[in-house]
């Protein structure tokens, strides 16, 4: 399902064209995936920090998790920034903030979810100096983020996700 943005054109209130286009499956399918990641790490943080960072298997599929989960969410970001805002994002964590400007994501939420951006890049690039306890302390405060997130993305777009 498309979703298309009216606006008026510059100098005619009257007159209306497409400005840009919401691939709504698009964004379910991320959001699908956003939400299976985040459902498999809240499972993880069941049996506690020793136990979490006692098992590598565990503790290397939740890194991939919330890969998976932070990409999920940028690319729904990347998306709407595409067809919402005005400006190209710098990086990963600009593009939450193009998302505050145009009136997605509060003030906090822009910043928790940068913070995430962040992190994922930490995961990616610099995953050696990744602590695992951080890893647990992420999965067990912040998880909600996303939740608050898609929240966020859904009243937006007009659109259960």
């Amino acid at each position: 399902m498309i979703i298309s943005t009216l606006l008026p054109l510059h100098g005619d209130t009257s007159a209306r064209r497409s400005v840009s286009e919401i691939n709504l499956d698009r964004l379910r399918e991320l959001s699908g995936h956003l939400r299976n990641a985040c459902r498999q790490l809240r499972a993880y943080t069941e049996d506690g920090v020793e136990a979490f960072i006692s098992d590598a298997k565990t503790s290397n599929s939740a890194k991939y998790l919330l890969i998976v989960a932070s990409e999920a969410a940028l690319d729904i970001c990347n998306h709407l920034v595409a067809k919402k805002g005005g400006r190209s994002p710098e990086d990963y964590a600009d593009c939450m903030s193009i998302l505050s400007e145009i009136g997605v994501l509060d003030p906090d939420l822009r910043t928790r979810m940068s913070k995430m951006a962040r992190f994922r890049n930490l995961l990616v690039h610099l995953y050696w100096r990744i602590d695992d306890r951080e890893v647990f302390r992420v999965m067990s405060e912040h998880l909600n983020d996303f939740d608050q997130y898609m929240s966020a993305v859904g009243r937006f777009i007009k659109a259960e996700l």
